[in-house]
């Protein structure tokens, strides 16, 4: 089964890692968390939060009057969206150029390329052997 690309607009993934941060949680909870930082009314806050369960990016509870937010999908999830929609835009979907690219573009040191090398090399193992996984 294809895992889903969630695509999250920039003022999304400002909610989403409000509501990850603070789940369950009320539209005034995230409209009083960014509030500083992206100057939204409350009104434009629970306006992208119910767009945003709409689009099944958030689940909603509803508790007396009151209607919770949880998220509906994980960090891990909308950062695989997101990576993926940049590699499809930039490097017409291919790996390999975009690697090359962050290796040259990027001062990585020994370490830092010491670990890569053990990430590609116990990836190689798991699919030369996946039952061992």
């Amino acid at each position: 089964m294809a895992k889903k690309d969630f695509k999250l607009t920039e003022g999304e993934w400002e909610i989403i890692q409000t509501v990850w941060e603070h789940e369950p949680c009320a539209a005034p909870t995230v409209q009083e968390k960014l509030k500083a930082k992206t100057g939204w009314s409350y009104s434009t806050v629970k306006t992208m939060m119910d767009r945003m369960a709409g689009k099944g990016l958030l689940q909603t509870e509803k508790v007396r009057n009151l209607i919770l937010y949880s998220s509906a999908v994980t960090k891990s999830e909308a950062q695989r969206g997101e990576l993926m929609r940049i590699i499809r835009r930039a490097f017409d979907g291919a790996l390999t150029p975009m690697m090359q690219f962050m290796l040259e573009e990027n001062h990585l040191s020994e370490e830092q390329l010491g670990e890569l090398e053990r990430m590609i090399k116990n990836r190689r193992r798991k699919l030369s052997n996946p039952k061992a996984s």
